[in-house]
């Protein structure tokens, strides 16, 4: 067959710069003359160059290359330096603490300051940076009342710098300065508003209209007592107890910086708790205070031992309100207003439960009181205990109304159910095990017998009302 010849040119029918392959009598490809041969070695060869290069390519050019002999001192100095930290007790020291990540994931909001930033852990957010303008405001105030220079307060506070320091979780990569600083400016403040509440603002040199330090800001304090309680928030009590002591008129402010602490945050019952100030050494703070403020005292007499076989789930440990109820436990409210104060009078089954005010800030009063208690070295989980026992107590809206009718719980959510919620969402969120926890030693009237004579009465009434039907059938009424 005759070839059929294109009208193009030869330089468009066959462009010079594509290689023609052609089928030889083989079935193989020619190779393109241009193209030269590569052995084998030479490929591998060029391919390990290309390797090096890459690698060479994704180390850092600024990262220098470490020795043995560099790497050993380096990992012997970070030794000594831990070595050091275990000397000087450091871990025991501790008493503010980072909020764990387990906790954070149910309610971030419940530990972050809305306000104001008062320690390290915070400072410097752009969101509380308005504060910053009344706390300057607030050193300013008490310069010019005590007649003091600024120098007094930065020498103080330099000696108890590292004590500070080291009550706070964790490196904290300020300089001294800065730290010295903070420490002055957070610590006045705080100082301020206790004694405010206290004294009056107005005594202390501040006009009715103060935004902040005034009876008209007290919609701000609310949102202010709110921050202070957060764990990560806090200022150790010694700072606070330094500071008072500059000031005029303060001879004890060890033993008196706790209970202004207690009245600024519960203005009507601040006299239930005593304060004790050797706590101090430990890095006491307001949170640890009010704290402390919600624990029975130790009563005199024989503990009852811790029970055997408390190996069941924790929503089994105590029957809910209505089974008790039920089983002719009658509930009182308690003549205080500690939360661990809950006792079981045995020869009358009446159950006295502290009274509780309920708020929108309650959650998160709780929430950092259990992170506390979960962090701190040999901490009792007391208010871990006590929602608990709330929450095995109360399953739904009708127990809320039955213990607000006897006075035991008072709150101003929007329903009674919202509360029912509030306790079993709590514990939902806590990290707790029953097995390792001495609930005999914290509890007066333990649970344990709580269940033991609910059992008991539930018993005794079906065995009366089957004796009574057997009664009835065989001596029938004349």
């Amino acid at each position: 067959m005759a070839a059929v010849e294109s009208g193009l040119p030869k330089e468009q029918q066959e462009p010079s710069e594509a290689p023609r392959i052609v089928a030889n009598n083989n079935g193989a490809e020619n190779v393109p003359k241009d193209e030269p041969r590569v052995s084998s070695s030479e490929c591998a060869i060029s391919m390990k160059e290309q390797l090096e290069q890459h690698h060479q390519e994704n180390v850092p050019k600024d990262e220098p290359r470490v020795s043995s002999s560099e790497c050993a001192i380096s990992m012997k100095e970070q030794l000594e330096q831990h070595h050091q930290d275990d000397a000087e007790g450091s871990w025991a020291k501790l008493s503010i603490y980072r909020i764990p990540d387990y906790l954070k994931d149910g309610d971030k909001k419940a530990y972050v300051p809305q306000i104001v930033s008062l320690g390290p852990y915070h400072h410097g957010k752009d969101h509380l940076r308005h504060m910053d303008q009344h706390k300057w405001r607030c050193l300013c105030r008490i310069l010019e009342r005590s007649h003091h220079e600024i120098g007094l307060y930065i020498d103080s506070l330099k000696k108890v710098e590292q004590r500070a320091r080291s009550c706070y979780d964790g490196k904290i990569s300020m300089s001294s300065g800065s730290f010295v600083q903070m420490m002055i400016l957070d610590g006045c403040f705080v100082i301020e508003l206790l004694q405010g509440v206290v004294k009056g603002f107005q005594k202390l040199g501040y006009p009715s209209n103060d935004p902040v330090f005034s009876e008209w800001g007290s919609m701000l304090k609310i949102q202010i007592q709110r921050d202070m309680i957060l764990l990560e928030n806090q200022i150790p009590l010694f700072i606070l107890a330094q500071l008072l002591g500059l000031q005029p008129g303060n001879p004890d402010p060890e033993g008196r910086v706790g209970k202004l602490v207690l009245k600024f945050f519960d203005p009507i019952g601040s006299e239930r708790v005593e304060f004790d100030p050797s706590h101090d050494q430990c890095g006491l703070h307001c949170l640890e205070v009010l704290w402390q403020s919600f624990l029975p005292k130790k009563r005199a007499g024989p503990k009852l031992l811790r029970t055997e076989g408390w190996r069941q789930n924790r929503d089994e440990l105590i029957p809910c309100l209505t089974k008790l109820v039920e089983a002719g436990i009658k509930f009182r409210c308690g003549d205080t207003e500690i939360l661990g104060d809950i006792r079981f009078q045995l020869d009358y089954g009446i159950l006295e439960i502290p009274s509780i005010k309920i708020h929108q800030g309650t959650r998160s009063i709780f929430l950092n009181l259990i992170a506390f208690e979960q962090s701190h070295f040999n901490c009792r989980e007391r208010i871990t205990l006590y929602v608990m026992f709330m929450h095995n107590l109360i399953n739904s809206s009708e127990d809320v109304r039955y213990l607000c009718k006897r006075g035991i719980i008072e709150h101003c959510l929007g329903s009674d159910a919202e509360v029912a919620d509030l306790f079993n969402l709590l514990c939902q969120e806590v990290a707790f095990d029953i097995e390792d926890s001495y609930l005999l030693d914290y509890f007066d009237n333990p649970w344990s017998i709580i269940s033991f004579m609910a059992a008991v009465v539930l018993l005794v009434l079906t065995f009366l009302q089957a004796l009574y039907a057997f009664y009835g059938y065989y001596k029938p009424r004349s």
